[in-house]
């Protein structure tokens, strides 16, 4: 039997990220927000999905991005929800050990975690900034856009905190190189 294709808006639940909505239909994945985890690129192949509410699927293939982003806005704006960012399981329980050039002064160490804590909140902190830059009336287009460059260019310069980021979803990505 044919696995039917589920359309956007069914709503689904996954063993691992729990409940979510289909927010867009690729040719081989489905991207869904989950609740608790935000958003993942799930493969329509993928057979641990339990279906809860299925909608027919669009016979076109429309991006859904900017609806996305509008939800995710006013989830963050009216809730204190937050998405949940995993640190790879490598540097759990681990430290960071700050060891000054100057043998007069004290060192400091910090858990891994916290410092992992603090790096996803610049990075959630960055994307807010950005929903508002670009829902901002009072901006024209080019001042949006010059905006968003120095925000893409933050994100840039954090990309070497990825590696301690388990899903590459929640990653940061800067401009790309030509």
């Amino acid at each position: 039997m044919e696995k039917k294709e589920l359309g956007i808006g069914s709503r689904i639940r996954h063993k691992e990220y729990g409940d979510g909505v289909i927010i867009q239909s690729k040719l081989d994945y489905y991207l869904i927000t989950f609740i608790s985890t935000g958003t993942r690129k799930i493969a329509k192949s993928y057979e641990g999905l339990e279906i809860i509410d299925a909608l027919e699927a669009a016979d076109d293939l429309i991006s859904f991005e900017h609806v996305e982003n509008s939800i995710i806005n006013i989830i963050r704006r009216f809730s204190d929800i937050q998405e949940t960012v995993n640190i790879a399981d490598k540097w759990k329980n681990g430290k960071i050990i700050f060891e000054p050039g100057d043998k007069n002064l004290k060192g400091y160490e910090m858990p891994i975690d916290t410092f992992f804590h603090k790096i996803v909140m610049v990075r959630d902190r960055l994307i807010v900034m950005e929903q508002r830059i670009n829902s901002e009336e009072k901006f024209d287009d080019a001042e949006k856009v010059e905006l968003q460059q120095y925000i893409t260019r933050i994100y840039g310069s954090l990309t070497s905190f990825n590696v301690f980021f388990k899903n590459k979803l929640d990653n940061f990505i800067g401009e790309k190189s030509k």
